[in-house]
């Protein structure tokens, strides 16, 4: 091959893939705000994506509280993806990505060190389990609600993951379906902010 023509062929590559990327960047910020008339559902904006949610049972709370069922108002970043690859491939995302094990699990006990973190527990013990029989955490966006500092008592394993077939009502979270799931997926990343209320 002509090696000028071999250049302007890798450059006309790179500058496609490019152009590719900047259209499929991560957005700056979505949003999530409660439905009129009630308070245990709401709609996502992200760019032109809207989509209805499940909220907590408890509405958007300003002071969230372990137990309280209120999904924290505020803003805050995702941390990375869960995913259960044994049921799904790995999904487009800029997030980091890391697959769901039998003994993954987060930790909800304010008296505990390791509140509101991931942690690894064997058959019988505590903690939520991140695998489950049903299909809510087949993905878990983590954010960092609570995380810097962590305050016992102030709310933990605050997710967006997938909502149940009723769309009832999370212990907190905010769930999706999961064509909504993959949608939004696609256009997070580290940085963009998560503005619930």
């Amino acid at each position: 091959m002509n090696p000028t023509l071999h250049v302007h062929m890798k450059n006309k590559a790179a500058s496609v893939g490019y152009a590719r990327n900047q259209s499929a960047r991560p957005l700056s910020a979505i949003h999530v705000k409660p439905a009129a008339g009630n308070r245990r559902r709401g709609w996502l904006t992200a760019g032109a994506l809207t989509i209805p949610v499940a909220l907590g049972r408890g509405g958007i709370l300003a002071n969230k509280r372990e137990g309280d069922g209120g999904t924290p108002r505020g803003s805050f970043r995702p941390r990375r993806l869960w995913w259960r690859a044994d049921r799904h491939s790995r999904p487009q995302t800029f997030l980091p990505a890391r697959m769901i094990t039998g003994v993954d699990a987060w930790c909800e006990d304010p008296r505990d060190r390791h509140y509101n973190q991931s942690i690894r527990r064997g058959e019988g013990q505590g903690g939520d389990r991140l695998k489950r029989a049903d299909h809510l955490y087949d993905f878990i966006i983590e954010i960092d609600h609570n995380t810097r500092p962590r305050i016992a008592g102030r709310g933990s394993a605050v997710f967006l993951h997938l909502a149940r077939d009723n769309f009832g009502p999370t212990a907190g979270c905010v769930s999706m379906t999961k064509s909504a799931m993959l949608q939004l997926l696609r256009r997070l990343g580290p940085r963009t902010r998560i503005i619930i209320g």
